[in-house]
């Protein structure tokens, strides 16, 4: 009697570990979520907004972010309503991105979206690897500096510290899903806030002393630069909507990051609570960084306010901000990468069922952590950190890259998709007015996308001959 109340008992204690489809329990929150979501935008874009506000002005600039702002909260709720299939509440669960783009458009659109999902993804965590780096080589200049003068010839290679990022994310990696990020995500979260409440603060400190120097910094309602010529400007206003593009993108990881979501309330209300959140937030720290950042410095507005080219003094706080930016990098780095890591070992998984180098799963300890090691795991994510260092070693061009990662994955992730499966799901007639303006809406960002594309490559193939590969120094 005894054994079949004990076994009665783990039944249920297993069974409660579980969701209703027998996947492991989910226990994300709308904070988890808006943590996750503040972790992926709040990273390399935001630091770029104000060289992008310098090239665009004060009109077109805030009108950008606001604008990138509304759409991407409009696509990504009509995102949230297709992670369950056909009921947006009851219906089967779509685990990720691929999936609900497979179950709602059907045909071979899902590849296309894979395509376009997964390099958009390893975009982020080769930029995630180049800034991070930078930033080390930061905190040497800064101290460099003071220790020297600003005068000195402070120049050091980013290629050792983006090899010492590799070997932390080979690590992490092993991570096995995003149900076991949260911590990482709160924490990336928290220092993001600290990096950029100190590049804003920095700004508004210039600004003051600027205005009492009376010599303050030349800005324009329209943006460009004198030294440049009409072309140049016009190809840098649309790396810099590029920039802003890639800043508040998320819709990559959007639908993994509401699979992280408990059952209870419907995951949709709550991912699309969490969207509130998480792009709110976004909108209120970009507007306040890029204003900032191009009333301290104008027209002459480095790439990134609080890498190398910015910010010299006081250099403690440059140091900390950098070490916060650190810490944020190699959190989003995870966050970015993990429907990759999914997708290719769910793919494993179902092509060698009875692997047990695939699917082998093998406790062990270190310390009081416990944790599970994978063969497979363990080989392929190696495999993927150290491709993503060479290529961001081979490459580090800052603005250019950022806008060309931003025009591939913005229009597809963030607005195709999102319309179309909409399309679907209403089942709305072509030709009528919502399928016009959705369509308008569409064929508008697919424009801008392929414009942002060709000032990118032209940009890239411009700081190509300037750098050679593997040589790149700060």
């Amino acid at each position: 009697m005894m054994k079949e109340v004990d076994v009665v008992g783990e039944i249920e204690r297993l069974s409660s570990l579980l969701d209703e489809d027998g996947k492991p329990k989910r226990t994300g929150t709308a904070w988890t979520a808006s943590a996750h979501i503040i972790t992926a935008v709040i990273g390399v874009g935001v630091l770029s907004l104000a060289w992008a506000m310098a090239q665009l002005g004060w009109i077109i600039g805030i009108s950008s972010i606001l604008l990138f702002a509304i759409v991407n909260l409009y696509t990504s709720n009509l995102l949230a309503d297709c992670y369950r299939s056909p009921d947006p509440v009851t219906g089967k669960r779509n685990c990720t991105y691929m999936e609900a783009v497979r179950i709602n458009l059907g045909g071979k659109m899902h590849m296309l979206c894979a395509f376009v999902q997964y390099n958009s993804l390893i975009g982020p965590a080769i930029g995630y690897t180049i800034t991070t780096a930078i930033s080390v080589v930061t905190i040497r200049k800064t101290n460099c500096f003071h220790q020297n003068g600003i005068a000195s010839s402070c120049q050091f290679s980013t290629n050792p510290y983006m090899i010492g990022l590799g070997i932390v994310e080979i690590f992490l990696s092993q991570i096995p899903h995003f149900h076991k990020l949260s911590w990482l995500s709160i924490l990336a979260a928290a220092t993001s806030f600290g990096y950029a409440s100190i590049g804003a603060g920095l700004s508004l400190a210039l600004i003051i002393q600027g205005i009492e120097a009376g010599k303050g910094k030349g800005t324009s309602l329209m943006g460009g630069s004198k030294k440049l010529s009409p072309i140049d400007n016009f190809w840098k206003i649309f790396i810099a909507l590029g920039n802003i593009a890639l800043a508040s993108c998320y819709s990559q990881i959007a639908i993994d990051i509401q699979d992280s979501l408990r059952s209870s309330p419907p995951e949709n209300k709550i991912m699309k609570m969490a969207n509130k959140i998480g792009i709110s937030t976004m909108t209120c720290l970009f507007l306040v960084c890029a204003c900032s950042g191009y009333a301290a410095f104008g027209s002459e507005t480095p790439g990134n306010i609080l890498l190398s080219s910015g910010f010299k003094e006081p250099f403690w706080l440059i140091d900390l901000a950098n070490v916060f930016i650190i810490v944020h990098l190699v959190g989003a780095y995870q966050v970015v990468v993990q429907p990759i890591f999914s997708g290719v070992e769910t793919w494993a998984s179902q092509r060698w069922p009875s692997s047990s180098f695939v699917n082998g799963e093998y406790p062990m300890s270190i310390g009081k952590m416990k944790l599970n090691l994978n063969f497979f795991r363990l080989v392929w994510r190696s495999m993927f950190v150290v491709v993503v260092t060479v290529l961001a070693m081979a490459m580090p061009f800052f603005n250019e890259i950022l806008a060309l990662l931003g025009a591939i994955g913005f229009w597809p992730l963030t607005v195709y998709f999102p319309v179309e499966m909409y399309i679907v799901r209403k089942k709305i007639k072509k030709g009528t007015t919502r399928w016009f303006g959705l369509k308008t809406l569409s064929m508008a960002f697919m424009l801008l996308s392929v414009a942002i594309a060709c000032a990118a490559i032209h940009g890239v193939n411009q700081s190509l001959h300037k750098y050679k590969p593997f040589m790149y120094k700060e």
